[in-house]
């Protein structure tokens, strides 16, 4: 059903997929928005080593969360800072795009689980997380990625 990459050679393993979910902060999760147009945003994410499973937090109301009631499949792509090689100037990026449904759900303590595991990729400050958590958990959703597919490349600029 997904398409094989068509320049094999830049294809990264499952493995260096995992790890750019595992380390990269933000992605771009994509869903199917108003009149068929394609809805793009920066989100953050965790992915969960466990389940095999990528959790956004959200707000409870809008244009993402309305696109996701009409159709859970998007698409989520993250990417790396990239590298140039001495005296080249094109930069190296390992980019990595994951298809799936998206699952909304709405249980405080579900939510304040994920959102304290999302929230220690930025800090390890456990009060203010906390602190964080209590103020706003009443007006958010979770958002549970569950992969069909991963895939992910080198992109050597040139």
């Amino acid at each position: 059903m997904f398409r094989e990459l068509m320049r094999k050679k830049q294809k990264l393993s499952r493995e260096e997929c995992i790890h750019i979910l595992q380390t990269e902060k933000r992605g771009v999760l994509s869903v199917l928005g108003d009149g068929g147009y394609p809805y793009g945003a920066p989100m953050n994410h965790w992915y969960n080593e466990a389940d095999g499973k990528i959790y956004f937090h959200s707000g409870n109301v809008g244009h993402r969360l309305d696109a996701l009631r009409r159709e859970n499949k998007v698409s989520f792509c993250v990417y790396d800072a990239g590298h140039c090689l001495p005296g080249h100037w094109a930069l190296h990026i390992k980019s990595v795009v994951v298809f799936g449904r998206v699952e909304i759900v709405d249980d405080p303590a579900r939510i304040a689980e994920v959102a304290t595991s999302l929230s220690h990729k930025f800090t390890d400050d456990a009060a203010y997380i906390r602190e964080e958590i209590e103020k706003h958990a009443h007006r958010t959703l979770l958002l549970v990625l569950t992969p069909e597919e991963i895939c992910g490349k080198l992109v050597e600029e040139s």
